[in-house]
């Protein structure tokens, strides 16, 4: 009897150390895929500005969604991809396209008009306040004291950033930028919330598949409409000729609009919002790198300070402590 007891408390032990273990990876692919997707970001700002000096907003988003739609469509009409979507399901999942990739992008790409891509790294690390708030409210997720402290540092990372850097002056049209590029992030924080519960219902393929046919009909509608009023529908063609735009555009389509969605999505599925959020902040070391090497732009040493901040606050945030408690009997 003693020995079945013994085999049974073994066996259990042993379920419970797979089931740890199995989940601590799942976090780790969750981990890898947040900061993929802040990597992918911080670069994008860089695109979106090579792209808006050739090509109308509205085109540019108009092409990279529908470019992410036909890069989607060849798995799944291949069948190598299941996409399993009904009109209900549609009707829960609208919601949150137009708040990503509807919104989120639209106010990102005019908000780039007139600011830099620096600004708008920076403006992305605020996502976490704002999802923070929205999660508490809408989700009841909580956060622990230190979390907060550590949110705070790595936010302060970002105002030491943009208080030191100075930059263009604050004119009426600059102002209109920042203000749209946080209208971005609000979006962004809003996208994170609402597809916390989404992504318990449906896989990270069927939310991104819906999503970007969305994004791809209205902005396609919208930029057709407009070259129609103005009678130039050529136009909408005209930026696809130079292969400067192209390059450009696929970044964008493929793995700024595509490759975020899916990561995004997946790491939902296991992290909280607040959690998937503060990696926003990688998005403005990326941005910094990026206008480094490729637009040559010196870093300071408050550029290293505020990086070094951001990356504490992301790894304090995401620490989650877990106390174990082993009973042995004799």
């Amino acid at each position: 009897m003693t020995t079945e007891a013994s085999t049974r408390r073994s066996a259990s032990k042993q379920t419970l150390h797979s089931s740890e273990s199995s989940a601590s990876r799942s976090r780790g692919w969750a981990y890898a895929a947040a900061l993929a997707y802040a990597l992918i970001i911080g670069f994008s700002f860089l695109f979106v500005k090579i792209t808006v000096a050739v090509a109308l907003p509205l085109d540019v988003l108009a092409h990279r969604f529908l470019l992410s739609v036909i890069v989607m469509a060849i798995p799944v009409g291949l069948g190598w991809i299941r996409v399993s979507i009904r009109l209900a399901d549609l009707k829960r999942i609208l919601p949150l396209a137009l708040l990503s990739p509807v919104l989120f992008f639209s106010f990102q790409i005019f908000g780039l008009l007139h600011a830099s891509s620096a600004e708008a790294g920076i403006i992305q690390a605020t996502v976490p306040i704002f999802t923070m708030l929205l999660a508490a409210y809408f989700l009841k997720e909580r956060t622990r004291l230190m979390q907060k402290l550590a949110l705070l540092l790595s936010v302060s990372g970002v105002v030491l950033i943009f208080a030191l850097q100075g930059g263009a002056g604050w004119s009426a049209d600059h102002l209109g930028g920042m203000l749209l590029l946080m209208g971005s992030a609000l979006s962004f924080a809003g996208y994170g919330v609402l597809a916390r519960p989404l992504t318990r219902m449906y896989n990270p393929l069927e939310l991104t598949w819906v999503t970007m046919i969305v994004a791809a009909v209205l902005f396609n509608i919208a930029a057709g409409t407009m070259h129609l009023v103005q009678g130039d529908i050529s136009g909408y063609i005209k930026p696809l000729a130079q292969p400067d735009y192209w390059m450009s555009l696929l970044y964008l389509g493929v793995l700024s609009s595509l490759g975020t969605t899916l990561l995004s999505s997946y790491a939902l599925s296991i992290l909280k919002a607040t959690q998937m959020s503060v990696f926003s902040n990688f998005a403005t070391i990326t941005s910094m790198i990026a206008g480094a090497v490729i637009l040559h732009e010196q870093l300071r040493y408050y550029h290293v300070i505020g990086a070094l901040l951001i990356i504490f606050g992301v790894l304090g945030t995401n620490w989650n402590r877990q106390r174990r408690q082993t009973k042995s009997t004799s």
